[in-house]
């Protein structure tokens, strides 16, 4: 028994020390508020159990920056991204088919209250009527109708 190697601890591939030291960076890397709100509630760098208490914690303040830092409609597509897990491939098709129904039924009625009556015509010919000034630019001229 004695010669015996005892197997070494780890925590998602990490061992003791590196998660201590991945504790700190990340408790840097918290509001001022969070990282006496840990104090308080005793989460310590020291021991098996405390460390593993403190990096799972720590993480989901991280967690939480990652949605708080993202706008409206990120917030929207992370959901939808969140929802399909749990919808069957054919239900997402019909949700798609009817959403696509309804963008081209808001769509024509767009364009009866308002009809884009002037044409435009694009003159891409050659002559230009004001110097270039930069010669990488290129430039048009256009007509209304």
């Amino acid at each position: 028994m004695a010669n015996q190697k005892s197997r070494k601890r780890t925590f998602e591939g990490m061992s003791y020390r590196e998660v201590q030291q991945s504790n700190s960076k990340k408790r840097n890397q918290l509001k001022q508020e969070e990282r006496r709100w840990l104090k308080n509630n005793g989460y310590k760098n020291l021991g098996w159990d405390n460390i593993v208490k403190l990096y799972q914690k720590i993480e989901a303040f991280l967690d939480k920056y990652e949605f708080a830092e993202l706008e409206l409609e990120e917030l929207f597509l992370e959901a939808d991204r969140i929802g399909n897990k749990y919808q069957t491939d054919q239900e997402r098709a019909e949700f798609n088919q009817k959403l696509a129904k309804e963008v081209s039924e808001i769509a024509e009625e767009i364009d009866k209250q308002f009809p884009d009556t002037e044409v435009e015509v694009i003159d891409f010919s050659k002559e230009n009527p004001t110097p270039q000034k930069q010669r990488h630019q290129k430039s048009y001229r256009t007509f209304k109708i």
